[in-house]
């Protein structure tokens, strides 16, 4: 995907800096703005196992208010109690993990294999966390939920969206 030099622009103004490792736009909103960006899974030779990067401002704060209210710890104990969002969740990674691969450039493989770090790609799931039970951060989770929601998203994106309406949010930048 070729990227408009507008879009580009915007993106930088969203993150404040010029973006790195940007592959695509993975989700924008109906007016346009891009609102999650598909990142390259190797960047100068460093992995980067955030394959979803929200650029949403507007997300990105209400999701900062989210995760100051507590919703990371508590999203974490009910996976360590419900048995079936453990498993959804569980198969959220696993579909994270295997989307990385499906959309990573054959020389990124290929230089991953080269340098060692195969293993890496294959164990850490969404946002790049290697213990699959827990939740390293809902911005990384939203990031993937958008980019999957012509796929039904996720199942912590879902249930963001139905405590916080974050799919009904004006995104303006």
């Amino acid at each position: 995907m070729t990227l408009s030099s507008s879009q580009l622009e915007l993106i930088t103004r969203q993150l404040g800096r010029e973006p790195r490792g940007l592959a695509a736009i993975a989700w924008q909103s109906d007016n346009g703005i891009p609102g999650v960006l598909q990142m390259r899974s190797l960047v100068d030779d460093q992995p980067f196992p955030t394959l979803y990067w929200l650029s949403s401002r507007d997300i990105y704060q209400a999701i900062a208010e989210i995760e100051t209210a507590g919703w990371v710890k508590l999203i974490e104990q009910e996976i360590s109690t419900d048995e079936a969002l453990k498993q959804a969740h569980w198969q959220d990674q696993e579909r994270y993990v295997a989307r990385r691969w499906a959309l990573m450039r054959d020389e990124d493989k290929q230089r991953i294999e080269t340098l060692g770090f195969t293993d890496l790609f294959h164990s850490y799931g969404i946002g790049g966390i290697r213990h699959w039970d827990k939740v390293r951060c809902l911005h990384m989770q939203y990031a993937y939920h958008l980019a999957m929601t012509a796929e039904g998203g996720t199942t912590i994106g879902r249930r963001l969206d139905a405590e916080f309406a974050l799919n009904e949010l004006t995104i303006s930048l």
